[in-house]
């Protein structure tokens, strides 16, 4: 059974903390979460209470996954304490290591994000970029996957990096169980750019909202972001800059993501053809599909089928 190994450090966030547990554990069993701290001892939240578990560091190397959730950004600091430096040299290499939010901080502490591309909350962007400036951040993304390394941004993100996980172990199917057992939706749309601070719109602007529904109704026809636009009815540099600040992401490139969306899943639960399922699916050849699905997730169609219809293991990238 795969282990996940949650370190609780001192100011942990208590909703971040229980988002492994939460998703994880709703995947009928295939995963183990078990807690622990550098030194076993109780740790305090950022809220008031303390939180006591069972386990010290001694877990960390029997870890498959190892998750740093959030803690209080009062003690962010690029100094690395030294009980936690030795947690984490106990990982063993070629684990999984995720972070949520403000753990990011401590990964980058350590030097496991150098020269890596990474993720944290948009609020504390130009903190990490002053502390950490080896580090690649891209703050408009939810989360980023770097090998064997991944970080998320702010709390909710947490869960999207949860099921991105079960869905690269375990195939869509199994994720989108998961996302129902939560309430939570498979995977958002987007980066962290939707939820930033932005000016109140006009009381009788338009949102794009009904436009993205329905080329959601629609992935078979090849939509072009003019399309999208004359359904908005909107100019096309009108419903583009509106389409960004609502979903965090280009027109075409959520037209993509969308289109790719829907290609895996009917990798993962069909035995049809790859070019019928690149015509259902807005791609003008099955070529298209495979040079845009090996783009995003470096594997191709028929590798991705392999791999998601048996369950044995996760696609790359």
């Amino acid at each position: 059974m795969h282990r996940v190994v949650v370190l609780a450090l001192d100011g942990v966030y208590a909703f971040e903390l229980g988002i492994p547990q939460r998703v994880f554990g709703s995947a009928d069993d295939r995963y183990e979460i078990m807690t622990c701290t550098v030194d076993g001892a109780p740790v305090r939240s950022n809220a008031d209470f303390m939180i006591s578990v069972e386990h010290g560091p001694e877990l960390l190397p029997t870890a498959d996954t190892v998750i740093i959730p959030a803690f209080d950004v009062e003690l962010i600091s690029p100094e690395i304490p030294d009980p936690v430096m030795r947690a984490l040299g106990m990982i063993r290499p070629g684990t999984r290591i995720v972070s949520i939010c403000t753990g990011a901080f401590m990964l980058a502490a350590a030097g496991l994000l150098d020269g890596r591309p990474a993720t944290t909350h948009w609020r504390l962007a130009d903190d990490f970029r002053r502390m950490f400036p080896a580090v690649q951040l891209d703050p408009d993304v939810l989360f980023i996957e770097d090998g064997d390394v991944l970080t998320s941004a702010g709390a909710a993100s947490g869960i999207d990096v949860c099921l991105h996980l079960v869905r690269s172990d375990h195939g869509s199917e199994v994720a989108n169980q998961v996302a129902r057992c939560c309430v939570v939706p498979p995977f958002r749309d987007g980066g962290q750019a939707q939820y930033i601070e932005q000016p109140v719109p006009d009381p009788g602007g338009q949102g794009t909202a009904a436009t993205r529904a329905w080329a959601l109704e629609n992935l078979h026809r090849p939509l072009t972001v003019a399309d999208l636009a004359e359904h908005a009815r909107m100019s096309n540099r009108t419903f583009a800059r509106r389409f960004r600040d609502e979903v965090g992401a280009s027109p075409g490139r959520w037209l993509t993501h969308q289109r790719l969306a829907r290609a895996r899943q009917l990798l993962e639960t069909t035995d049809l053809p790859i070019d019928q399922i690149a015509g259902q699916v807005g791609f003008a050849t099955a070529a298209s599909l495979r040079q845009h699905l090996h783009a995003a997730i470096g594997v191709a169609p028929l590798a991705y089928r392999r791999t998601f219809r048996t369950g044995t293991g996760a696609a790359a990238g």
